[in-house]
C-alpha cells in the first residue's frame, strides 16, 4: 500500500497514526506546487490529501480511506455517534483548513463578512460540543475518533488558528497524547 500526502496535513496524519502497526509506503509531496501536485492530479482528482493506492485500487479522502481499511480488516464498525463525531471533528477541520487558505492568500479575518461569521459560529459550536463529549468520557479509548480529534487539536494548534483554553477536556486530550510514539512520529513541527 502506499498513502500519498503530506506530513502537515491533519487528514494524512490521521491515517498515518491509524495504519501505525501496518506495512505500507508513506509518500510525502507538496501538494501546492511541482512534482507534487502533478502526482496529486494523477492520483486524486478531488485535489486533496490524502489517497491510498493498494495495489489496483485508488481511494480518495480520509474518511473513506479508513472505510476502506476497515473494512480490509474485518474491523468493527463505528457506532453512529462515532460517525457523528468524524462528521463534527471534519466540519470543524475544513472550516480551519478555509480560514488557513484564506490567510495564507492575503485575505484577512473580518468576523463582520458571511463568510468568516458563518465559519467561526460554526467551529465554536462544533468545539463546544466536542468538549462536552470529551467530558463524558467519548474519547477516551485511542481509537479512530480519538485520534482524528487529536490531530485536529494538533493541526490548528501547530498552525496557531485557535486559542483552545476555553475547551479544556479538549486540552487534555490533546496533551494526554503528546507522548504517544506515533505522534510523535507524524509530528508536522519536525
Amino acid at each position: 500500500m502506499k498513502l500519498y500526502g503530506s506530513t502537515t496535513s491533519p487528514y494524512v496524519r490521521r491515517i498515518r497514526l491509524w495504519l501505525r502497526d501496518t506495512d505500507y509506503e508513506f509518500v510525502n509531496m507538496d501538494i501546492f506546487a511541482g512534482p507534487g501536485r502533478a502526482l496529486l492530479k494523477e492520483k486524486n482528482p478531488a485535489l486533496k490529501v490524502p489517497a491510498l493506492e493498494d495495489n489496483e485500487q485508488i481511494v480518495f479522502d480520509s474518511r473513506v480511506i479508513f472505510r476502506y481499511l476497515q473494512d480490509k480488516s474485518g474491523a468493527k464498525p463505528l457506532s453512529w455517534q462515532q460517525e457523528n463525531q468524524l462528521t463534527m471533528i471534519d466540519a470543524a477541520n475544513d472550516s480551519f483548513v478555509q480560514l488557513m487558505m484564506l490567510k495564507r492568500s492575503g485575505i484577512e479575518q473580518n468576523p463582520d463578512l458571511l463568510f468568516f461569521r458563518l465559519q467561526l459560529e460554526r467551529i465554536e459550536t462544533l468545539l463546544s460540543v466536542l468538549n462536552a463529549d470529551a467530558e463524558k468520557g467519548e474519547f477516551s479509548q485511542w481509537d479512530y475518533p480519538a485520534i482524528c480529534l487529536f490531530c485536529l487539536i494538533d493541526w490548528v494548534s501547530f498552525r496557531e488558528l485557535w486559542d483552545f483554553s476555553g475547551y479544556p477536556a479538549l486540552l487534555a486530550l490533546w496533551q494526554q497524547h503528546q507522548d504517544n510514539t506515533g505522534v510523535k512520529a507524524t509530528d508536522p513541527r519536525i
